[in-house]
């Protein structure tokens, strides 16, 4: 915009010339058109941010769908290290292992739970959850391994029973059925790894 009195060019939303100090009259027109120009650009910023995040998100699920599969779960490691870390390599165990099973599955119309929901739910139910989790995964992984071409006999049913049942076998039955639970997981993560040259 340019100043009533002076003529030189003045900020758009300026009620005095910063020049001469005349002061601007402007009609309500050009205010109007002034707000609406605002509004189309701060718009126009927001839907660029958003098209850039999105894109992101995008590359980001892009590169997670392209990255190997951890293949060598171990129950040793896995009681040696929680056992070291209070808990805490179970708790990442799990977060590896619904993202890696949510991989190697994708498209079978499920979704894994991740390490958020685990824990929430695992509270609420006061450890109930564990073994509905564990069940769901055993039968996920069992109904994908014809997709790789493997056969996989034991499902949620068998390690759910190795799970609540092992603790006759001096608790050494329990680890059983996270040992079956890590070993199919392996199995169709190495599956897929090598269906995708990963």
């Amino acid at each position: 915009m340019y100043c009533s009195n002076c003529g030189k060019e003045i900020p758009n939303d300026a009620d005095f010339c910063p020049n001469c100090g005349a002061k601007q009259n402007r009609n309500i027109e050009e205010q109007i058109n002034e707000v609406k120009n605002k509004a189309n650009n701060f718009s126009k910023k927001i839907d660029g941010e958003v098209e850039q995040a999105v894109g992101e998100v995008l590359n980001d699920s892009k590169s997670t769908r392209d990255r190997k599969l951890k293949t060598d779960r171990s129950i040793i490691i896995l009681i040696l290290l929680s056992s070291i870390t209070c808990g805490i390599y179970w708790f990442y165990t799990i977060y590896n292992l619904s993202l890696d099973i949510n991989q190697a599955c994708e498209g079978d119309g499920d979704r894994t739970p991740g390490l958020g929901t685990y824990i929430i739910l695992s509270f609420i139910t006061c450890g109930l959850y564990i073994f509905y989790w564990e069940y769901k995964i055993a039968n996920r992984i069992q109904k994908n391994a014809s997709k790789y071409n493997l056969n996989i006999q034991e499902n949620g049913t068998t390690v759910l029973m190795w799970r609540l049942f092992g603790y006759i076998l001096c608790v050494l039955g329990t680890y059983f059925g996270v040992y079956i639970l890590f070993k199919n997981a392996n199995a169709i993560c190495d599956a897929y790894n090598k269906k995708h040259n990963l």
